[in-house]
């Protein structure tokens, strides 16, 4: 009879902590419980339970710590002293304790740097890496979970997931039938090669390219944008590693999915464009002969916001490389869009892109110069370089962008209201424009005396020997004496007083 009861107290104690951790891990998942759950120490509760022999109350109690830890108090998890033992379980226990200290590990990873180092130092890293080599899919997505959120934060963090051995097992995820678990692959594979050129050579030693540009064709929207993502994360490091990407034949698919239908692929398409060509002209060249300058303007037009982002900075990038490159954006009607760009945006960081891009187009020859000055822009980008509610960013743009286009602007005519707002550091430079102009073309000065650019001129203050005063002096020696008198501020002045001195016969 004693021993019947003893078997039932034991039973019933084994419920009373199945039934303790079910309603904890319930709690633990509604964020409006966790102060109080927190108020009650509930983890030091949990922390025996979480090492009870029994598998069930084990696995209960790791999801009441994960859910815990990812409302905020993981912390207070590692404080506890909860990780190592989870660690330390994790190769013997079954795929739903390994899931479940998997989830621990990802939702106190996924705080910061320092909460990620502390599953570092328990030897989280090694224990993830042994669930990707199982075989439940579920186990591995977690796992692959948690080592995307200790690899983003640094590349030191990403090093240690990189000296696991994590690449090569991530990149077979991507040949898994599941899709959820190809995703998350891609995306942990973006977070260990965003950081350092190094860490992006390691992913691509272990073989990523070539299964991410077959994804690239998936008809699931989500993994698109992760391939994308992770593909602009290789390109962006050096030329070598674009090139790499290019082998791949990912181009020109890729460019069809400019007119994909979810946004966010086509945002992630152009990044990887921006991404290539940025590192020199042959990407760049090999990017417009596979037919990308039309859709990628053809994509500005369709949208707003951060969405042009991209595709404003690879349109610069393309004619930073050469002046053909940037005549070829000429020619599509990439200057024409971006004033587009430059009036339809109110946020100061595109406008500073679409400016540098402006700048990168009309820098190269008096026809690019002509291209820009003939979209208006260049009492736009004056504007914006004066504006005071401009950023800094902005205002330096503007600036730059105007110190290139204007040494090479003969378009007159687009320079002539310069000359009434600009301050004299550019105003130097449309002097300088005209002073070289006019002196050759006698249409020219005919239009700037009866346009009145010659009155403004007579108008400029300028100290006798600087710079600003010798193209006001090249400028007035372009016409007759009498007309530089003419127009001159004291020329009424000049003859009231030899009327004044006039002695009728």
């Amino acid at each position: 009879m004693s021993q019947r009861r003893i078997i039932e107290v034991l039973e019933q104690f084994q419920k009373a902590r199945l039934q303790f951790v079910q309603s904890i891990a319930d709690l633990a998942s509604r964020p409006e419980n966790v102060e109080q759950l927190q108020n009650a120490e509930v983890l030091r509760l949990l922390r025996p339970l979480a090492m009870d022999v029994n598998p069930s109350i084990q696995q209960t109690a790791a999801l009441a710590v994960g859910h815990l830890a990812d409302q905020g108090l993981a912390q207070a998890v590692v404080k506890e002293d909860i990780l190592p033992h989870l660690v330390q379980s994790m190769a013997s226990q079954n795929k739903f304790y390994k899931k479940a200290a998997s989830f621990v590990l990802r939702a106190v990873a996924q705080h910061s740097p320092e909460l990620s180092q502390a599953v570092v130092g328990c030897g989280g890293v090694d224990a993830l890496v042994l669930c990707l080599e199982g075989f439940d899919p579920r186990v591995k997505e977690e796992a692959a979970r948690a080592l995307g959120c200790i690899a983003r934060h640094n590349a030191s963090l990403s090093q240690s997931v990189v000296d696991a051995g994590a690449a090569r097992l991530l990149v077979l995820c991507l040949l898994e039938p599941e899709m959820e678990l190809k995703r998350i692959a891609a995306s942990t594979i973006c977070d260990i090669c965003k950081h350092t050129p190094k860490q992006a050579q390691a992913v691509v030693d272990a073989g990523a390219i070539a299964p991410l540009a077959r994804l690239a064709l998936s008809r699931d929207a989500k993994l698109k944008r992760q391939v994308f993502s992770t593909l602009s994360s290789i390109s962006k490091h050096s030329a070598s590693l674009a090139e790499m990407v290019v082998e791949a034949e990912i181009f020109p698919a890729a460019v069809a999915l400019l007119r994909d239908p979810d946004e966010s692929v086509r945002k992630k398409v152009a990044t990887l464009m921006q991404e290539v060509v940025k590192h020199s002209l042959q990407l760049s060249e090999v990017i417009v002969n596979f037919g990308a300058l039309g859709p990628v303007i053809d994509y500005l037009a369709g949208c707003r916001g951060v969405l042009r982002l991209p595709a404003i900075m690879m349109l610069g990038y393309l004619a930073t490389h050469s002046e053909s490159l940037a005549m070829a954006v000429i020619h599509s009607k990439g200057v024409s869009r971006l004033a587009l760009c430059l009036s339809e945006e109110s946020e100061q960081k595109i406008k500073a892109a679409t400016v540098w891009s402006i700048g990168q187009i009309g820098q190269h020859t008096p026809a690019h110069a002509e291209a820009v000055a003939t979209a208006n822009l260049l009492p736009k980008l004056l504007q914006l370089y004066m504006d005071a509610s401009s950023s800094e960013e902005l205002q330096v743009q503007s600036q730059t962008a105007l110190k290139s286009i204007l040494p090479k602007c003969t378009c007159l005519s687009a320079l002539e209201p310069l000359l009434y707002d600009a301050p004299s550091n550019i105003l130097k430079l449309v002097l300088c424009q005209f002073s070289k102009v006019l002196p050759h073309d006698s249409q020219a000065r005919r239009l700037f005396v009866t346009n009145g650019g010659l009155k403004k001129v007579q108008e400029i203050e300028a100290e006798s020997d600087s710079a600003l005063k010798e193209h006001i002096n090249a400028i007035n020696n372009c016409f007759p004496e009498e007309i530089v008198r003419y127009y001159s501020p004291n020329y009424p002045d000049v003859l009231l007083q030899q009327l004044e001195n006039h002695q009728p016969v």
